[in-house]
């Protein structure tokens, strides 16, 4: 895991229900290993997003939805398709 991965997985996990920590952390970890390896697919951005969206305290959707999208953005290069949104 790369330093922007790193800090990532930080800030989400401060923004998760005290109840998914690990399991936020399980599914994070194991997307980044799929990106870095070229095989995090478009599936798995489909039942990435739900989970999360679940697991956030509420009053954190907005802040994290923003981020998300600036992380997205700077490893679009990796996403399938190179296409967002």
């Amino acid at each position: 895991m790369n330093h922007e991965q790193e800090h990532f997985l930080s800030f989400i996990l401060e923004r998760v229900k005290d109840d998914k920590v690990e399991e936020a952390k399980e599914l994070l970890v194991e997307n980044f290993k799929k990106l870095t390896e070229g095989n995090f697919t478009q599936d798995d951005i489909m039942l990435f997003f739900p989970k999360m969206i679940a697991w956030l305290k509420p009053e954190k959707l907005e802040e994290v939805q923003t981020v998300v999208m600036q992380f997205a953005e700077s490893f679009s290069h990796l996403l399938p398709n190179s296409k967002l949104g």
